[in-house]
């Protein structure tokens, strides 16, 4: 039996429209202690964070399709998928938000298979709640967005309501600045700039300057993207997918 990811009414509401620039990170809290994890849920909270919650690894895969999150705080120890196997899964898929692990085992071979299943960070348990806050900020100041693209479209390029400048990789609306991650921001621009073609995901890795992404990975940045341009993500009609070859950027009214 899986759980549903626990999130707040505002947080479900955000799932529907783009998040402002000026919004606070988004956490997801993953950890199958439901005690824990409504601690940390409240103390995030409080410390300015919007938290969503997941009890396992299949609420928070869940979670992660449908939210655009700026960080995981990941328990190592849960039954069925473990939060190394979890994350190593992740990044495999191409998914690289980044990842806090949290771990009773303190050992240096644990927080070693962490790290190189692709963990950002590690903090062992029992911690000072405190410490887990600023090793969250830590993480989110480092998480220095990837370059955009070296060939860009001259201008803004508008996408029905909205309007992206790929030299600064932002994207504005009627409702003010929308957020994209790093890796949105370069995506976009380099549909941008081939326009009205059909792109390869081999082509998009490529111009992302990730050769070695799987179409897994590629189709998850689409689908993400989607959710910042489109009316109605699942009848896309700026970003659309060319059966059997990829994908097109249709900009305009």
């Amino acid at each position: 039996m899986t759980t549903a990811p626990e999130t707040t009414p505002a947080a479900e509401d955000q799932a529907a429209r783009p998040r402002a620039e000026a919004e606070p990170a988004h956490l997801l809290v993953v950890d199958d202690d439901a005690r824990l994890r409504a601690l940390l849920q409240r103390f995030l909270a409080e410390q300015g964070f919007r938290v969503t919650a997941a009890a396992d690894a299949a609420a928070a895969r869940r979670a992660l399709a449908n939210f655009a999150f700026d960080l995981v705080v990941l328990d190592v120890m849960m039954p069925g998928e473990s939060g190394v196997e979890l994350t190593d899964s992740l990044r495999r898929e191409g998914i690289e938000v980044p990842i806090l692990m949290l771990t009773a085992r303190g050992a240096p071979d644990d927080r070693v298979a962490g790290l190189e299943a692709g963990a950002d960070d590690y903090l062992a348990k029992p911690f000072d709640p405190r410490e887990l806050a600023l090793r969250i900020r830590t993480i989110l100041r480092r998480a220095a967005p990837p370059a955009l693209p070296a060939e860009l479209p001259a201008g803004p390029v508008q996408i029905g309501p909205r309007w992206f400048d790929p030299e600064r990789g932002e994207l504005r609306g009627p409702e003010g600045t929308i957020r994209l991650t790093g890796g949105e921001a370069a995506l976009l621009a380099a549909l941008a700039r081939r326009a009205g073609e059909v792109l390869s995901r081999e082509e998009i890795a490529a111009a992302l300057g990730t050769p070695e992404a799987g179409e897994r990975a590629i189709d998850v940045q689409v689908t993400r993207l989607r959710r910042k341009i489109e009316t109605d993500p699942r009848e896309p009609r700026f970003l659309q997918t060319v059966r059997h070859r990829g994908y097109v950027l249709r900009p305009g009214l």
